[in-house]
């Protein structure tokens, strides 16, 4: 990972962007009014799923670098510099004296976290108490425990270290992988020795570390252990299960948030799989927002005892930071949805979907807790729920709970919005000044693009619509650098599915805009609307060409021209009348 990988995984370009302009939430993507131009309705859009944006109104649009470099002035070293300020990135350490990248050969690392997630899978074939603590007390199928790649950590203290040397990995590579720790006596040993070994993968599905729980009691010994921080891992950012889970995440438009992974398993052999996990309770505000990329309903089922109450009651504020909403999964018996699915997978359906917003579970929490007739207990009832209430962006919802929280304790409305207005709000912190006012653009050349990217994201997202690429189209009607290539690209790549650019490699950002301009104006759209729409833009992109095309053939005729280029003038001429004679037969034939 390099220091722009670094930057976007540690930055949420809606962040960033919201420093500047007043993002509002519109489904899964953001809203604004464009700061590029004098516009007064919104029509600049923020996809966190994609990290990208796109400006309707002036045509512009990219990553967050792009971003700043238009509102700061600055070049992309420059607007590196001032992200990975913001991130706490030190940008020397991705530099040698020579200039080159330095750092941990970070697909090493990838393949001996495989290597031995396959290698604990071997293990985990052969070891009967393994074996019986997953299929039989867990009750997980074996293909449940294939899919989630369970395996076992034997305990003599250096297997695994013997395995990957003879697969050519050094110790170094070993402890920055954090598959090793050091011995009682010094030198190096397994880091993982006798437990259930369940691997952490990122959102490709590549290992980036593991979870290990004790399989034999013992007191001396924590039931769980992970691997520690790492380049790859880092417990702050990573949610498990969401490799497996977030296509279920956008199609339920619900993400079920679980304290264990072995919680996660369970759910999604039960068939709930939206459900992810943290590592342990300590949920963070970067992981709500990695959720609230997918959706913004999370469901939380914490278990019931202390310290997952007290993280549930953390997570409330967390979310209204993150911009998502919270709410709360009441299991009905059983101390944690594993119990529950193991007596029956319906009840743990059924309460997914009885979940409780957020609020209202703390209001009825803190009813029964405290004694509401009493002043301490109104006055303590009110110091738990106001903050709450404090950073709800919406003030009809505000409203509503302060006027319940009114009658639930007996106290006149006034009072408590009195309290309200005391509470330490966090307020959205001013915005910082744009350092390039709206430009006067050429609106005609902005016209121009916006037609260029709206027939190019109807054919990078439908494949059926590439037929135009064999119209009359050709890459040098286009008046962008990025259309022509992604042009050529798809008439070299008929066949290409679109992933969100990931195979377009430089033209990636490009791609992620187009698909999010095809998803703001076409989605649901049918076949025969878009190709209609396809062919309009066509003819729109011709007769464009032929009109800059012309002026330019007057501008020869009336510099003088011989009578061999005068021919030549005409020829060409009539090669443009014809090609605009074809598209409007295209069209209207």
């Amino acid at each position: 990972m390099d220091a722009v990988d670094e930057v976007k995984s540690r930055l949420s370009i809606e962040d960033v962007i919201g420093e500047y302009v007043s993002l509002k939430r519109a489904g899964r993507s953001y809203k604004a009014i464009s700061p590029f131009t004098n516009e007064r309705t919104p029509s600049f859009i923020v996809s966190p799923e994609k990290q990208i944006w796109k400006d309707f109104s002036s045509g512009k649009g990219g990553s967050m670098f792009d971003f700043v470099m238009e509102v700061e002035g600055v070049d992309f070293k420059g607007a590196l510099e001032l992200l990975a300020n913001k991130a706490g990135i030190d940008l020397a350490s991705y530099r040698s004296s020579s200039g080159k990248s330095k750092g941990p050969n970070k697909d090493k690392l990838y393949a001996a976290l495989e290597a031995s997630a396959k290698f604990y899978q071997v293990q985990f074939s052969k070891n009967k108490v393994a074996l019986d603590y997953v299929l039989n007390k867990r009750k997980f199928s074996k293909d449940t425990a294939l899919l989630w790649r369970l395996g076992y950590s034997p305990n003599n203290g250096s297997a695994l270290i013997s395995y990957l040397k003879k697969l050519g990995f050094s110790e170094q590579d070993m402890k920055l992988a954090g598959l090793t720790s050091t011995g009682y006596r010094g030198g190096i040993q397994d880091m993982f020795r006798g437990r259930l070994m369940v691997p952490l993968e990122d959102t490709y599905g590549k290992v980036i570390g593991f979870t290990a729980r004790l399989l034999e009691a013992n007191d001396n010994a924590p039931k769980y252990i992970n691997t520690p921080s790492t380049v790859l891992y880092d417990k702050s950012r990573h949610v498990y299960g969401l490799d497996k889970a977030k296509e279920s995440i956008r199609k339920n438009n619900y993400a079920v948030l679980v304290e264990g992974n072995l919680d996660v398993i369970a759910s999604h052999q039960a068939g709930v799989k939206s459900a992810i996990a943290t590592a342990g309770t300590a949920l963070t505000e970067m992981q709500l927002k990695i959720l609230g990329r997918l959706t913004n309903d999370v469901r939380l089922s914490f278990d019931s005892d202390r310290a997952g109450i007290a993280a549930t009651e953390r997570a409330i504020p967390l979310a209204s930071k993150a911009k998502v909403s919270i709410s709360i999964i009441n299991i009905p018996a059983g101390k944690d949805p594993d119990e529950l699915i193991r007596r029956d997978p319906k009840l743990w359906q059924a309460a997914v979907n009885q979940n409780v917003y957020a609020i209202d579970w703390l209001i009825e929490r803190y009813s029964a807790l405290l004694d509401l007739a009493s002043g301490k207990g109104k006055r303590d009832f009110s110091d738990v729920i106001l903050p709450t209430l404090a950073r709800l962006s919406d003030p009809v919802e505000q409203d509503h709970y302060i006027t319940k929280i009114a009658e639930l304790i007996n106290v006149d409305k006034s009072a408590l919005t009195r309290k309200l207005s005391g509470e330490e709000i966090e307020s959205t912190s001013p915005k910082k000044r744009i350092k390039t006012e709206p430009a006067k653009l050429d609106m005609a050349t902005v016209e121009h693009v916006k037609t260029q990217d709206k027939f190019l994201s109807l054919l990078l997202s439908r494949k059926t619509l590439r037929e135009f690429l064999d119209h009359v189209i050709n890459s040098s009607m286009l008046p962008t650098a990025d259309g022509r290539e992604l042009f050529e690209y798809l008439k070299a790549n008929p066949d290409y599915d679109f992933k969100d650019g990931s195979e377009l490699q430089k033209l990636e950002d490009y791609g992620k805009i187009e698909s999010l301009l095809y998803d703001e104006l076409y989605q649901g759209l049918d076949l025969n609307d878009l190709h209609e729409e396809t062919e309009r833009l066509e003819a729109e992109l011709v007769t464009k060409f032929v009109k800059t095309e012309k002026d330019k053939l007057k501008i020869s005729l009336n510099s003088g021209a011989s009578q061999q280029g005068l021919r030549a003038l005409q020829e060409k001429d009539k090669q443009l009348n014809d090609l605009l004679r074809q598209v409007k037969g295209v069209n209207h034939g």
